[in-house]
């Protein structure tokens, strides 16, 4: 699982690993609901009840390749959120925190074109953000091919 706040590289870095490995790639992002993406697009953060569909969703997902290996990017800010992502997931679970400073993600989200995440909800993402005590923690200002690298190698 790849996770972090939003713009720090996790659908990259997804797609990327996917391509390289052959495993299947789950973006969370495509889980949200309509309400959801409006929500963020207006610039509104998304409450623990918001999110608790997007997660069951997800959850559900990766039961469902319980047998297989499959990539999932997803924010997993809280450890309440991560604990209900894996609930009932049978195989061993690898994360990894993308993590980078607050400048260069939101130099990021300002690049990005034709996403439903509001720039202005990255400060609310850094708020929120319960950083994991376990896990590979994986610095984003390094190079896509190096990350690439030290995920498979963890893998």
């Amino acid at each position: 699982i790849l996770m972090g706040v939003s713009g720090c590289g996790k659908t990259t870095i997804g797609t990327l690993l996917s391509i390289e490995t052959g495993i299947k790639f789950i973006d969370a992002d495509f889980y949200h609901s309509k309400k959801n993406k409006t929500k963020m697009k207006k610039g509104i953060p998304l409450d623990d009840l918001d999110r608790i569909f997007w997660l069951n969703k997800i959850n559900s997902e990766l039961i469902k390749y319980s047998k297989k290996s499959v990539i999932l990017a997803c924010s997993a800010l809280k450890e309440k959120y991560r604990l209900k992502l894996i609930k009932g997931v049978e195989q061993k679970v690898y994360w990894f925190f993308l993590n980078g400073e607050f400048k260069l993600i939101y130099q990021r989200l300002e690049n990005r074109k034709n996403h439903f995440m509001s720039k202005k909800l990255l400060k609310s993402q850094f708020d929120i953000l319960e950083i994991p005590n376990y896990g590979i923690e994986i610095n984003i200002s390094e190079k896509k091919e190096d990350i690439i690298n030290k995920i498979i190698k963890y893998i």
